[in-house]
């Protein structure tokens, strides 16, 4: 018998192997730096003539890049590692230094055109760096990184990625951090007249598994060339947990399962293209605070949550009003665990945002305080720490489990109350003395008060994610408990008794709602997940 189950048991490698399998097969849902499977080095020195305010000066641009070595039709094809080097000669940094500048931080956009079959569109690589100081003498030299949108194509044939021309921003400033004057100095560069250096990189593309058509499945009218378009997945830096097949991509027949629609075939000979992204109609989406990122970068997502909070003591449930959460994402790491899982982890933070403070907006709540007096507060919660969204996808072909934790330190903040209708003053800084406090799995990791909430997804291969995954949303819970308060009363009446003793205590129950995430850094965003403005399309509705 321990010979039957022995045989029966697959062997390290075997397991090894199967995560293995599922890591490739979740290859579209994760970011460029994520998969490196069959990948070479892109390192080009290219000519530009750069056009500043003071004249036109020559240049060198250095960009470097991580590509795949081949790709088959339908698959994800993404550059990581992504960095573009600008070595301007020494007259402009003397230039900047007689503007009274010691620093300069640069934005970079690089028009990168893709080819296949004779047709061609362009993408935009965007980077950002971080200060640089500038030299007293010698060339000024400056390195932006960033993420870049990921192709997929409908054909077989090379896919060709070319340089083209540089957009710059530089944002000189003084020793103290303070800008000069102007504050920023924008250049053009366009490259040398060598169209074949310009060349970044060929990319092999075959018709593998997906490149021969299903009995029924679209085909591209006679009258279209054999270029089919490409089209881009809604964010470049995406976290785990999304659909395979985003909502929002495009192959060659339109959307997935679709005909084809005789405008994209009429477009077919223009080569890759972008996909539509085309936001709905804002009168369609509910009322909701402004959620606007103001400098978003290629990580960038933000989405409203909303929810209901029991409060144990009153016997009663507090709604969570619709608020905007903002997020940067983190790197992803794949993790090889010693029993042959893996695992994809993410840790990114953000912030809640209302009128530009991190807080809820302020929201009523009614209840029967010690059971007979029906009491009205108006209260706030207020950010008092980092946001930190920790996720963890078991990769196990084909079904994923996501498991997800919010962190944030939150005080509850209380501007108004009325007891049986008649105002009750508390005055000014009516306010919990620390930040609501939950159970925490990890107290030597993440020391101190805050609130804790889980989310649990998973995520089969090819179908949407059910339960709560970061970018999709869903429900999120969590138990807090509700510290003494401080600050309460006016006039020389001291409250806080009064508020402790009605409100705070353990054991109350949270199920918070987040909403689909907007990408909001990405050149096109995928349809329904961003309004025309870039704020979050969808506002979620509170569940108890």
């Amino acid at each position: 018998m321990r010979g039957q189950r022995a045989a029966l048991r697959p062997s390290r490698a075997q397991t090894r192997g199967a995560a293995i399998a599922a890591l490739v097969a979740l290859a579209p849902l994760l970011p460029a730096a994520a998969v490196a499977l069959g990948s070479h080095e892109v390192d080009a020195r290219l000519p530009y003539l750069c056009t500043l305010p003071s004249g036109p000066q020559t240049a060198t641009v250095r960009i470097r890049a991580t590509v795949p070595d081949r790709a088959t039709v339908g698959e994800t094809i993404a550059a990581a590692d992504v960095s573009t080097t600008l070595e301007l000669p020494a007259a402009v940094a003397a230039e900047l230094t007689a503007l009274e500048a010691a620093t300069v931080r640069m934005e970079t956009t690089l028009t990168v055109g893709v080819g296949q079959n004779g047709g061609s569109t362009d993408v935009t690589w965007l980077g950002t760096a971080q200060p640089a100081a500038i030299p007293a003498e010698g060339p000024l030299t400056l390195t932006s990184t960033g993420d870049v949108p990921a192709l997929t194509t409908g054909t077989a044939g090379e896919l060709t990625l070319t340089a083209g021309n540089l957009a710059v921003g530089l944002a000189p400033s003084k020793a103290d951090g303070t800008p000069t004057g102007p504050a920023s100095l924008s250049v053009s560069c366009v490259p040398g007249p060598d169209a074949e250096g310009r060349t970044l990189a060929r990319i092999p593309v075959t018709a593998g598994s997906t490149g021969t058509p299903s009995p029924g499945a679209p085909s591209i009218p006679p009258t279209a060339p054999s270029s089919s378009p490409a089209s881009f997945p809604s964010s470049p830096a995406a976290p785990s947990g999304q659909p395979s097949t985003p909502a929002g991509r495009e192959t060659a027949g339109g959307a997935a399962g679709a005909p084809p629609d005789p405008a994209s075939a009429s477009d077919a000979g223009k080569g890759p293209r972008v996909a539509t992204g085309n936001a709905p109609a804002t009168a369609a989406r509910p009322k909701a605070p402004p959620c606007v990122t103001e400098k978003p970068t290629s990580t960038s997502l933000s989405a409203y949550i909303t929810g209901y909070s029991n409060v144990r003591k009153l016997d009663g449930a507090s709604l969570i009003p619709v608020s905007c959460v903002q997020l940067e994402q983190g790197e992803p790491v794949i993790d090889f665990r010693p029993d042959g899982s893996i695992h994809l982890l993410q840790k990114s933070e953000g912030s809640l945002l209302y009128q530009g403070r991190k807080q809820s907006p302020p929201f009523t709540s009614t209840f029967l305080t010690f059971g007979f007096a029906p009491t009205t507060a108006t209260l706030v919660l207020e950010q008092a720490g980092p946001l930190v969204v920790e996720s963890d996808v078991l990769l196990v072909f084909p079904d994923n489990i996501a498991e997800t934790y919010i962190r944030v330190p939150l005080v509850l903040r209380v501007l108004d109350v009325e007891v049986n209708g008649t105002p009750l003053d508390v005055g000014p800084g009516c306010r919990t003395v620390k930040p609501l406090t939950s159970p925490e799995p990890q107290p030597a990791k993440y020391p101190g008060d805050h609130l804790v909430l889980l989310g649990k997804g998973q995520l089969l291969n090819g179908t949407d994610a059910t339960g709560y995954v970061l970018t999709s949303g869903g429900p999120l819970t969590g138990e807090v408990t509700v510290p003494a308060f401080k600050g309460c009363g006016a006039g020389g009446e001291n409250l806080d008794r009064l508020l402790t003793a009605a409100i705070s205590g353990p054991g109350n129950h949270i199920r918070q709602i987040q909403g689909q995430t907007c990408a909001v850094g990405v050149e096109v965003p995928t349809e329904g997940q961003c309004t025309a403005d870039r704020q979050p399309y969808v506002v979620p509705k509170p569940e108890r």
